[in-house]
């Protein structure tokens, strides 16, 4: 029962910051017509989020069990509620840079202790995949749940509206309402306990001397090349169905949820496919269909005319067709995690989660960022062919990572790790 509600609270918190963490791609849309941004200075949005991400994983990671994974998840929590409900109440550009700063923050707390306390609370291997497996699904759910909560307040009718800026009062209570369910929830961390006598130093040097394993080097490479094209096209779809598929505003984020939905059953289907299949040729398929996808769907978002009374039943095929490449995307991140921290001791998750928080945040950055400045200074459509070149390089990664697992992994067997598929 104690770890049912432990689970509940851990879920909920991950719901919150997927609602949080994928806005930036609406936000985008809107500080651009709210607040006259150029493309190019909007995409400093998902810099602000990702950045102090990779900043605070970077310098308490190693050492986050010292200060309790509860108290870092309380924390993050608290700041977030206080970022929401500055929105509304001083809505300017300059405040929603501050919102994205506090959320990479908050997140950068909340990754590394939930994924952590994930490690205290599984009895085994298996169990662990099947909680993760649950947990990134329910993250999904709060991305999907993002699109229509934020298009529900967006006013298509008039750009210029900040009628959208409401949404955040709703999630400063679902922030407030999350706080106090975990502060009510009892943990027991006595697994994390570091070792004794070994100072904060020797716990930052432990996390970096991790990075040089040869399983653990490529593990974040290919990590942050998959969080690169996610967030390239999770974050610049919604501009893109505005802009070059003449989408209005609202329909551009809602119809951005089918790239959410086919993640979220990607991610959970996956895992019934990889408990009698093994696990390396089903993801090199999965990044040969995300490269197929872009080149059968992108040819089809040329000449596109505006309509101004286009609705679901008559939008152009790509609207539909192009998100699709979340069902091969899907299976990637949650499976190659699943290898690394299963294999680690429990007292070494935090540290591990670490540095693939900050590779992951990296990775999202500097995708935001490149598309931003190509969909800008070039075309949408050159923007998204050009992340033919990262899925290329994670299909070369892919054979380094299995060849490191095969050399150095200890013996452990990824297909039956990731069974559950996280």
């Amino acid at each position: 029962m104690k770890n049912n509600r432990i689970l509940f609270a851990l879920f909920l918190i991950y719901f919150v910051f997927a609602i949080l963490l994928n806005s930036v791609g609406t936000v985008i849309l809107q500080v651009i017509n709210n607040y006259g941004i150029s493309k190019s200075s909007a995409s400093v949005l998902e810099g602000f989020k990702d950045l102090p991400i990779a900043a605070v994983s970077f310098l308490i990671a190693s050492f986050l069990p010292r200060l309790g994974y509860k108290k870092a998840m309380l924390t993050g929590l608290a700041i977030v509620t206080a970022a929401c409900v500055a929105m509304p109440v001083l809505p300017s550009f300059a405040t929603t840079k501050l919102l994205f700063f506090c959320v990479g923050v908050s997140f950068a707390l909340v990754k590394v202790s939930v994924y952590s306390t994930l490690g205290l609370i599984a009895a085994d291997r298996k169990q662990h995949a099947s909680i993760m497996n649950l947990l990134e699904g329910f993250f999904m759910v709060g991305v999907l749940s993002a699109y229509w909560v934020f298009g529900y307040f967006i006013d298509s009718s008039d750009p210029l509206s900040r009628s959208w800026l409401q949404v955040y009062w709703v999630l400063a209570v679902l922030c407030a309402v999350t706080f106090a369910l975990l502060l009510t929830t009892p943990f027991n961390e006595d697994m994390a306990a570091l070792p004794q006598g070994r100072s904060i130093a020797q716990d930052f040097a432990a996390m970096l001397k991790l990075f040089f394993k040869p399983l653990v080097c490529v593990f974040v490479i290919t990590a942050f090349l998959y969080v690169l094209i996610e967030q390239s096209v999770g974050t610049w779809l919604p501009t893109f169905n505005n802009e070059i598929l003449k989408l209005p505003a609202a329909m551009s984020v809602q119809v951005t949820s089918i790239f959410a939905a086919c993640l979220a059953i990607g991610r959970l289907s996956a895992g019934v496919l990889m408990r009698k299949l093994n696990w390396y040729p089903v993801m090199n398929a999965c990044v040969i269909g995300m490269a197929a996808m872009v080149l059968l769907a992108l040819p089809l978002t040329h000449n596109v005319v505006a309509d101004p009374n286009i609705s679901w039943s008559s939008a152009p095929l790509a609207t539909f067709l192009f998100p699709l490449i979340g069902l091969f995307m899907a299976p990637i991140y949650p499976g190659i995690n699943s290898v690394m921290l299963s294999s680690l001791p429990k007292n070494q998750h935090s540290a591990m989660t670490g540095l693939l928080v900050i590779f992951s945040a990296l990775g999202g950055t500097t995708g935001s960022l490149i598309t931003g400045y190509v969909f800008g200074n070039f075309s949408g459509h050159f923007a998204f062919y050009l992340t033919l070149v990262p899925i290329s390089i994670v299909l070369i990664m892919l054979y380094f990572f299995k060849k490191a697992v095969d050399d150095g992994g200890g013996g452990f067997d990824p297909s039956a790790i990731i069974s559950g598929q996280h």
